[in-house]
């Protein structure tokens, strides 16, 4: 586990943010995303019957369509212990292969800080 107090303020921020969009919208994973410019988007997770996205990729899609050009960092607060595969390649497509991905608890404790790459 990384003492979350011990995180850039920035790095801090995403995931204070991501926890917010969980708690606030009752969603099982919420994330943020930080662009080039420290802009940040953040999101919860999408369950309609016609859509299906994760918190991540929603945040992703967010920057995107916002007009980011690269980013930053991410986080996502979840339950799980792991994050998907294509969740981690919307981070790549938009931030690079090194750019950090950020895993924390519901209590916003991170867990791991992974690599889009």
């Amino acid at each position: 586990m990384t003492d979350s107090t011990a995180l850039d303020p920035e790095d801090r921020k995403i995931v204070t943010l991501a926890r917010s969009a969980r708690a606030r919208n009752g969603v099982p994973e919420g994330a943020a995303v930080r662009d080039e410019t420290g802009r940040t988007y953040v999101a919860g997770t999408v369950a309609l019957p016609s859509l299906q996205l994760s918190a991540l990729r929603t945040a992703v899609a967010m920057a995107v369509a916002s007009g980011a050009k690269s980013l930053e960092a991410a986080a996502v607060v979840s339950d799980a212990e792991s994050l998907a595969d294509g969740d981690l390649a919307a981070v790549r497509d938009l931030g690079g292969a090194a750019t950090p991905v950020l895993l924390a608890g519901v209590d916003g404790v991170v867990r791991v800080t992974v690599s889009a790459g």
